[in-house]
């Protein structure tokens, strides 16, 4: 079983998304990211969808990739090209595309991929026990680019230097007073909290609701100065150096295979 993204519209235009991967905190296979991309395409072509409220599986919302798949295509550099510019990159782009207002309901881990995907929300709601963090400088490899735009400016630079360079991981509260959490709340009233959530955004004026996040979007998208340079983003993941060229590095292996082995790595 490599996990699943599952849809299920609800009452008043409310869509429920889970992430759920049993055994593994729900952590995102690669058949996951391309459900979730699937999905995401599916609810902005639905007219009567008004807000989308994601969460996991049994007391988790994400604690990261699949890390057992890696061996099987990390350490060729065309292959972990493909599997982030096109799987992951494909699932958080349709989100970031999705002009239906999205309710983060974080229970327990929220972690690497979890951040990710809890970043391209518009509310995220999270558990007073809730964990977030992006501990993948363990496993000894970095956050791919476009990832790596997303989380900081999500949870700002500050924090994304912590997680990434210093694989600190951070409560609820602290997530709250940096800015990256709408509201933190008791876990066992959790749920309601962010289904309550979800249904007063259905309520209001779901056209006004896509618009808006239209406009938020365009606010987004850096302009170069003469209209015709790409944004550095697009210059970093296709050029020189290529940024997926550690695939095949003695320390991408060794993190990964410790973190299999359950060892700690030696770099």
């Amino acid at each position: 079983m490599s996990g699943e993204v599952v849809m299920d519209v609800g009452e008043r235009g409310v869509v429920h998304v889970t992430l759920r991967h049993t055994g593994r905190l729900n952590a995102m296979s690669r058949a996951m990211w391309r459900q979730l991309r699937s999905v995401f395409e599916g609810i902005q072509r639905n007219p009567e969808a008004r807000c989308v409220l994601i969460e996991g599986a049994d007391g988790a919302f994400c604690a990261g990739g699949d890390i057992s798949e890696y061996p099987a295509f990390r350490f060729d550099a065309a292959a972990l090209r493909d599997f982030h510019e096109n799987d992951v990159w494909g699932g958080l782009q349709a989100m970031l595309q999705c002009d239906v207002p999205i309710v983060a309901h974080i229970a327990g881990a929220c972690m690497g991929a979890g951040v990710e995907i809890a970043s391209c929300c518009d509310i995220r709601i999270a558990g007073s026990s809730a964990r977030f963090g992006a501990p993948i400088a363990r496993l000894g490899f970095p956050m791919a680019p476009r990832e790596a735009q997303l989380v900081a400016d999500a949870v700002g630079n500050v924090t994304a230097r912590q997680m990434l360079l210093e694989a600190a991981t951070f409560s609820a509260t602290e997530m709250l007073a940096r800015g990256f959490l709408s509201r933190v709340t008791e876990p066992g009233l959790l749920a309601a909290d962010a289904l309550g959530t979800a249904c007063r955004v259905a309520a209001l004026a779901p056209g006004a609701a896509r618009l808006n996040k239209q406009t938020f979007r365009a606010l987004k998208v850096p302009m170069a100065t003469d209209g015709k340079l790409p944004v550095a983003i697009e210059m970093i993941v296709h050029g020189t150096p290529d940024p997926y060229a550690y695939a095949n590095s003695a320390e991408h292996r060794e993190g990964i295979a410790a973190f299999l082995a359950k060892r700690p790595p030696v770099f």
